[in-house]
């Protein structure tokens, strides 16, 4: 069975989509990158959970993989349309008023940087319901404070299925908060981010 008609409407309309992910959610961010369309119409925001100075071929494995154009967030880039951007390990990443990004360099958040949390946070508060985010498969609590800030702000938020993680405590911690709209599979992610 594909999405309901109010989840499809939400995400059409949606024009900031957020995905978070931590341990566990390397292969669903993956197969992700690789079937969106180039033209989504909508800018894309990946917030990963990266070790600490540890550099990583994620960015460039992605990238190679992705239909859609795809940077790594630089200080004071503006959010474009049919981009698909990834948030730079040692940072935390933010969205500005101004419709760009900003990037922070203070203290780790649930001992992560770039923090879902704070990326999330920061979204609610300069587009309100015009975000839809998903908090994927992770080891801590990191994403669901920020994900139940913009439910309140009006966005549709989505956590993976717990049981369908590998690692169940971040979406679990957002469903536990009463922060996700929808409680979504694997599956059930990419017939919707598809459709």
């Amino acid at each position: 069975m594909g999405p309901d008609k109010k989840l499809l409407e939400r995400w059409h309309a949606a024009q900031i989509v957020l995905l978070g992910g931590s341990a566990g959610s390397f292969k669903i961010l993956f197969r992700i990158i690789k079937d969106l369309p180039e033209k989504l119409g909508k800018t894309v925001i990946l917030i990963i959970h990266r070790k600490k100075n540890f550099f990583s071929e994620i960015e460039k494995l992605f990238a190679e993989n992705s239909r859609m154009y795809m940077r790594e967030i630089e200080d004071k880039d503006i959010l474009k349309t049919d981009t698909m951007y990834i948030a730079p390990a040692n940072y935390h990443t933010l969205i500005e008023p101004g419709g760009y990004f900003s990037l922070d360099v203070s203290e780790p958040v649930w001992y992560s940087k770039p923090s879902i949390d704070v990326t999330f946070e920061s979204a609610a508060e300069v587009y309100g319901d015009r975000c839809m985010a998903i908090l994927l498969s992770g080891a801590n609590q990191d994403g669901a404070k920020g994900l139940l800030k913009l439910k309140k702000s009006g966005s549709l938020t989505i956590a993976q299925e717990p049981g369908d993680a590998e690692m169940a405590e971040m979406p679990k911690a957002a469903i536990n908060l009463g922060a996700a709209d929808y409680v979504l599979t694997q599956d059930e992610i990419f017939k919707l981010l598809l459709s």
